[in-house]
Parts: C-alpha cells; structure tokens; sequence
C-alpha cells in the first residue's frame, strides 16, 4: 500500500480514483461546487486533473449528476464505487486522508455557518450589529457590535459572514488569553 506523502497527484487517473474514492465515503450527496471545494480549493488536487478526472468519470459513467430539490449533485455508480474499492490503493494513502479530512471540515464548517445569525438594527447613534452563532440546543455566543453608520455595519457583517466560526473561535480565544493590564512604576 502507498502511504507516503508525495508533492502532489500527478495523474488524471489516480484523481478520478480519489473523487470515486471520497464520494463513495461520504454516504451523503454533493454539489458540483462543494466536490470542488474540497478537492482543489483545499489544495489536495491540482485544477487541471480535477477537471481533467471529473469529465473524464461523467463520460464513463463512473459518475452521474442527480437533480434534487434544485440542486445538482454528483454521486458516483455502481461502476465509481467498484473502482473506488478495486483501484484505491492505487492513490497513496496521504491524499486519501487529506481529502477525507477536507471533506468532514468542508462539512463541518457548513453546519457551523448555517447556526450563525447576523443583523444590523439602525439605533439612534449609528447601527448595532447584533451576532448570534448557536449549536441546535443552545447559543454559544450573542454579541453586540456597535457601528457609527450602516456602511460600517455592513462591512463588519460582512467580514464576520465570511467565517463566522472563525470569528466565534478568535473571540474566544482572545477572551481566554485576556490579561490584566500590567502597570510599570518608575522608581526612580
């Protein structure tokens, strides 16, 4: 079995393996745009064989494209999931890792998002930007931001809907490491 960890995948073959590979593991469906996500955006797979692979496994039947409720999603046949099995040692073991890891923190990362509220309420003073982010029983956060004008409320909307757990972590994290001032008295 392969197991060491080599620069990067260079074959459009052991790529169609790998896509095979993690949707066959995942049990759950996928959108064209989160397969890509999780295969070339977190670095596992180069573009170029990505998109090379994903044509290639479509044409051959190894995948399929499923409309569901809107959306497109890829899922693999019967023919996908046997090569996934029959060929996976073919893809050393570091990228099946790495695209199974990138794939639950993809996931992951989308639930998390999808329990974080956000709000600008104009005040008398400027706007308050009011965060919630919560898990399905409870809020781990409810924080209030206040801004002198609703562009300024919006941009830090903005910037804290680009990670929202991100932002919950860091303002943790600040909180945790937060320090009594130090005040330095000059004797002399």
């Amino acid at each position: 079995m392969n197991d060491y960890n080599p620069a990067e995948l260079t074959s459009a073959h052991r790529v169609r393996v790998l896509i095979c590979y993690l949707l066959d593991r995942l049990k759950q469906p996928v959108t064209e745009e989160q397969l890509y996500e999780i295969a070339v955006e977190s670095g596992v797979v180069n573009y170029f064989y990505y998109s090379e692979a994903l044509e290639g496994l479509l044409k051959n039947n190894s995948l399929t494209r499923t409309e569901r409720d809107g959306k497109v999603y890829i899922e693999p046949t019967e023919k996908g999931r046997f090569g996934a099995d029959y060929f996976n040692d073919t893809v050393p073991l570091y990228f099946r890792k790495e695209i199974l890891k990138a794939a639950l923190s993809y996931f992951a990362r989308l639930e998390r998002e999808s329990s974080a509220d956000i709000d600008i309420a104009e005040t008398d003073n400027g706007c308050e930007v009011r965060f919630r982010i919560g898990d399905t029983d409870y809020d781990l956060m409810r924080i209030s931001l206040y801004a002198p004008d609703k562009e300024q409320a919006e941009l830090i909307k903005e910037k804290i809907m680009l990670d929202p757990a991100g932002f919950y972590r860091r303002v943790l994290g600040y909180a945790l490491e937060n320090k009594e001032e130090q005040i330095e008295v000059d004797t002399d």
